[in-house]
């Protein structure tokens, strides 16, 4: 089965306390009994402690932690807004992911 988000294409975040944030998808974490979830690049991030340990140094670092897919959209790239996304068939019968606002495909 095909993906509607996959690893490097440009989100938008659409609810939560990021809404509105847009970054690059860094990984998709796909679960079996769990959501699939993405991580993605300058949104939902959280800072950690560390302990120090003999080969890392300790203190606070900002991560990014994953977030379900439902709460993303892909950006047009023709209207800089969220779309939706379908899939469609092309001549040489190969299977595209197009934004259904503009009718844009992806590659």
């Amino acid at each position: 089965m095909s993906a509607k988000i996959k690893k490097g294409d440009d989100v938008i975040v659409l609810s939560g306390k990021d809404k509105g944030k847009t970054g690059k998808i860094l990984k998709i974490i796909k679960g079996k009994d769990k959501p699939t979830k993405a991580i993605v690049e300058g949104a939902n991030i959280v800072k950690k402690h560390t302990k120090q340990s003999a080969t890392q140094k300790g203190g606070i670092e900002s991560i990014e932690m994953p977030m379900h897919l439902c709460k993303l959209s892909l950006i047009d790239p023709k209207t800089t807004k969220a779309s939706r996304v379908g899939f469609k068939f092309l001549k040489d019968g190969k299977k595209v992911r197009f934004f259904k606002k503009s009718g844009e495909t992806l590659n």
